[in-house]
């Protein structure tokens, strides 16, 4: 029997730190770094810094749903971002840092909104959850450098995981989970 994977789509900051909590979960074929949403084909990470070509960073996770469900993946999203921030995520800041999840279908569409309408309803977060549902666009992937890079540069990666806010933001935030 052959699998049927699926592909979703997050962009919440710096995908650096969007990689490790994907990627080290049962029924993860792979989490790959780049970019989507603008208008540039096959941008390098220096055009899409500049805020120009309209591209945020991102996540594509290639995932088996007969072991891990997209509502599960969407869970572990929201737990790595601050969905009240519309303006980019912890210390990264503009239109590339922006949170939004990109559906692939109708079904991860609904599902998303569901889950943000929960989220919203739970009174975690005091402000608006303002973190975008978009259509998924062309995914870019990023340079090598990028990839894996909580693995190739574990100290760098947890020192800015720290630094930029996330961390402490996550503790903070979902220490019960």
């Amino acid at each position: 029997m052959e699998h049927q994977y699926e592909k979703a789509i997050f962009a919440g900051g710096c995908f650096w730190c969007m990689v490790k909590p994907f990627d080290t979960q049962p029924g993860i074929i792979s989490v790959v770094a780049g970019y989507t949403g603008g208008h540039i084909e096959n941008p390098s990470y220096e055009q899409v810094t500049t805020g120009l070509t309209g591209h945020t960073e991102a996540v594509e996770i290639t995932y088996d749903p007969a072991v891990i469900s997209y509502e599960k993946l969407v869970e572990t999203y929201w737990q790595q971002t601050d969905p009240t921030d519309a303006l980019g995520q912890f210390a990264d800041r503009g239109e590339s840092y922006r949170p939004v999840i990109f559906y692939t279908n109708e079904a991860q569409k609904k599902s998303a909104e569901k889950s943000k309408e929960a989220l919203q309803a739970s009174g975690r977060f005091t402000q608006p959850i303002v973190t975008k549902i978009e259509p998924a666009q062309p995914f870019y992937p990023a340079e090598d450098y990028h990839q894996e890079y909580y693995k190739k540069h574990s100290v760098h990666y947890n020192l800015y995981k720290e630094g930029s806010g996330r961390a402490g933001f996550i503790r903070k935030n979902w220490k019960n989970k």
